[in-house]
């Protein structure tokens, strides 16, 4: 049982190590991470009684 948990932090930590490093050579390579900024409007009527 403790070598599959140990196998499994292994195997967590090399994926976080993966992700990270995509994360900072992925825009080499064309990956954008930023989020998208687009303007939107829309009217809003406030009805007073």
């Amino acid at each position: 049982m403790y070598r599959l948990i140990k196998w499994l932090i292994y195997v967590a930590f090399l994926g976080f190590l993966a992700l990270v490093s995509y994360m900072y050579v992925g825009p080499f390579f064309g990956a954008d991470f930023g989020p998208r900024q687009n303007e939107i409007r829309q009217e809003i009527i406030l009805e007073t009684h």
